[in-house]
């Protein structure tokens, strides 16, 4: 029987297959999703190191001001997209500490389990898929 894989930012990762009886969020649970949370925040700070390298090699004083702008707008659009990769590495590394204290893999609202699902296609996920679609129905309706 093959193993089903699925393709994600670190390419080819194995989804977690728990033993019969094993422990929800046991100590090999917790290494496989250390191992996902470490590569992506390795993924991410190399991809800092190339927009800061790619930046200065493509830098130049434009005298077209058309050539200026769309160099300007496109160095934006790669700050910007940074910008978000660096508050997902602050993420990451808050998921780490969860790992460490124990507390990962269960709702920050309720305390029920998240699921394996759910951590794989989000290892940095904090709420059940319960309490995340209550707090995103909140969200929509008061406009927050």
């Amino acid at each position: 029987m093959a193993t089903k894989q699925r393709e994600s930012l670190l390419g080819y990762v194995e989804p977690y297959s728990a033993a019969e009886g094993e422990e929800y969020m046991s100590e090999t649970m917790r290494a496989h999703f250390t191992r996902i949370l470490n590569q992506w925040k390795l993924n991410l700070m190399e991809e800092v190191d190339r927009t800061v390298s790619h930046m200065k090699e493509e830098a130049a004083n434009f005298a077209d001001p058309a050539d200026r702008a769309t160099q300007e707008e496109e160095f934006s659009l790669e700050l910007r997209t940074r910008d978000r990769e660096r508050k997902l590495i602050k993420k990451i590394d808050k998921t780490l500490e969860a790992i460490d204290s124990d507390d990962y893999g269960f709702c920050e609202t309720c305390g029920v389990e998240i699921g394996l699902r759910r951590l794989e296609a989000r290892p940095t996920a904090t709420q059940c898929v319960d309490c995340k679609t209550l707090d995103e129905l909140k969200e929509r309706q008061t406009g927050a």
